[in-house]
């Protein structure tokens, strides 16, 4: 059957289409994307204003018309950390629902971390060991770790890239004294989780989902994407490190230059590296490999075991 998967994150308004039964590989059919970055049309109050749902919902009806087009039969919506953590959360899920016709399911951060830790552990197999499995995305952090599809520890941290940029990193090029505080914090943030993770022991292999750590690992050599998903990418600490101070010193429009760097996502690329610099540094890792499936292949992958038990 052909699923589409409408993900609403705190960047994009993302509709994956995939042709899918339960035991075989999802085959990407179609995909929609539209940079929203709900992250950054929070008001003071933490909320998603008039001008932000309005825009929200005529993203989700042109999502919804590409579905049919396409021949979607099962939609399956989510969103992630900007409406989840928006004040008035409620709100804006009642319009959407009632001017689209789409309910979203809000994903807690952890549920995230699940769902992105199952699609690693089926593109990788069980030949991969523990795996440890970190996602940077727009507002949050996820980390996850286990040896089973279901990981022995889970966490989400409020630290994504578009989030990071907004509320520290004001300057373009940064100051570097703002730089310095958000490192501190990343890492203070970070360094509260390790010991969860640490006391079930040394992962097998590092996998790193989401667009900021392809796109760091472009930069840092790794292949384009039009070589193909079956392409290993990997990202090294060292490279990683020496890239930092080089991204800090650059302007949104000179990062653009970079391989592999979109317009979208430029500004919140230095943010990016220094939670992934933190995170691989903190957890001791020198290097990790970049995995093509992410969350909406494990929302997809859910829904197949699902429909496989019916």
């Amino acid at each position: 059957m052909r699923l589409g998967v409408l993900d609403v994150g705190s960047n994009t308004v993302h509709l994956l289409v995939v042709d899918a039964h339960p035991g075989a590989r999802p085959l990407p059919a179609h995909s929609h994307k539209v940079e929203l970055r709900l992250a950054q049309l929070l008001d003071d109050s933490g909320a998603i204003g008039d001008e932000g749902i309005d825009k929200l919902i005529a993203v989700v009806q042109d999502a919804l018309q590409a579905a049919e087009d396409k021949g979607v039969e099962d939609l399956l919506p989510f969103a992630t950390s900007a409406v989840r953590e928006a004040t008035n959360a409620d709100d804006v899920l009642a319009r959407v629902a009632q001017e689209t016709g789409v309910r979203l399911q809000v994903l807690a951060g952890e549920e995230e971390a699940r769902l992105t830790f199952l699609a690693v552990r089926r593109w990788f197999g069980w030949s991969a060991g523990k795996l440890l499995v970190l996602d940077i995305g727009g507002g949050s952090l996820e980390i996850a770790y286990g040896m089973d599809e279901e990981p022995d520890a889970a966490v989400s941290l409020p630290l994504g890239a578009g989030r990071l940029t907004a509320g520290w990193l004001p300057g373009d090029p940064p100051d570097p004294e703002d730089v310095r505080a958000l490192r501190r914090h990343v890492r203070a943030e970070i360094a509260r989780t390790v010991g969860e993770f640490s006391r079930i022991g040394a992962p097998d292999h590092v996998v790193a989902t989401s667009k900021t750590f392809k796109q760091l690992a472009r930069i840092a050599g790794a292949a384009r994407s039009t070589e193909g998903v079956y392409v290993q990418r990997e990202l090294k600490r060292e490279s990683l490190e020496a890239w930092v101070p080089r991204l800090a010193g650059m302007t949104t429009e000179q990062r653009t230059e970079l391989p592999g760097v979109s317009d979208g996502r430029a500004g919140q690329l230095l943010a990016g590296a220094l939670v992934a610099e933190g995170a691989m540094d903190l957890f001791g890792v020198e290097s990790l490999e970049i995995c093509p499936w992410a969350l909406r292949e494990g929302v997809i992958l859910r829904r197949l075991d699902h429909m496989g038990s019916d």
